[in-house]
C-alpha cells in the first residue's frame, strides 16, 4: 500500500512539472538576467549640468526610447520567441540526451575499469616500494645532525 501511494505521488509530481501553470507576473524567478538587461534611458542617456537640450526634446526622446525598447522586444520576441524555443529545447535536450546516454556511462564504464588498475598499481607499489622505503628509512634513522655556530 505504501509503495502504491509513493509511485502515485511521483506520478503527480512529474504531471505537476509538466503542466505547471507559469507566473506572468514575476518571470525571472531566479533573476537569471538580474544585472544583464535593465537599461534604461537614464543608463544611456543623460545630459550634464549646463548642457541641456529643450525640455521637450529631452521629454520626447525618453518617451520615444521608452517606447521604440518595449515594442521593439515584444516584435522581436512575437517573431523570434517561438523558433528560439524551439532550437533552445532541441539543444538542452541534446545535451541531455548525450549526458545521460554517454557522458555518465563512459564515465562509470572508466571508473570500474580503473578500480581493476587502481588495484594492480597498489600490489605493485607495496610489493615493491614499501620494503625499499622501508629499508631507506632504517638507514636514515641513524643520521644525527648538529649545527654549531663557529666565531
Amino acid at each position: 500500500m505504501a509503495e502504491e501511494q509513493t509511485e502515485l505521488e511521483e506520478r503527480i509530481i512529474i504531471k505537476d512539472q509538466l503542466t505547471k501553470e507559469i507566473d506572468l507576473v514575476n518571470r525571472d524567478p531566479k533573476r537569471i538576467n538580474e544585472d544583464v538587461v535593465k537599461v534604461d534611458f537614464e543608463d544611456v542617456i543623460a545630459e550634464p549640468v549646463g548642457t541641456y537640450s529643450f525640455d521637450g526634446v529631452w521629454k520626447t526622446s525618453y518617451t520615444t526610447f521608452t517606447v521604440s525598447k518595449y515594442w521593439c522586444y515584444r516584435l522581436l520576441s512575437a517573431i523570434l520567441g517561438i523558433p528560439l524555443a524551439v532550437v533552445w529545447g532541441f539543444l538542452f535536450a541534446l545535451i541531455s540526451f548525450c549526458h545521460i546516454w554517454a557522458v555518465v556511462p563512459c564515465i562509470k564504464s572508466y571508473l570500474i575499469e580503473i578500480q581493476c588498475v587502481s588495484r594492480i598499481y597498489s600490489l605493485c607499489i607495496h610489493t615493491f616500494c614499501d620494503p625499499l622505503f622501508e629499508a631507506l628509512s632504517k638507514i636514515c634513522s641513524n643520521v644525527r645532525v648538529a649545527l654549531r655556530k663557529e666565531i
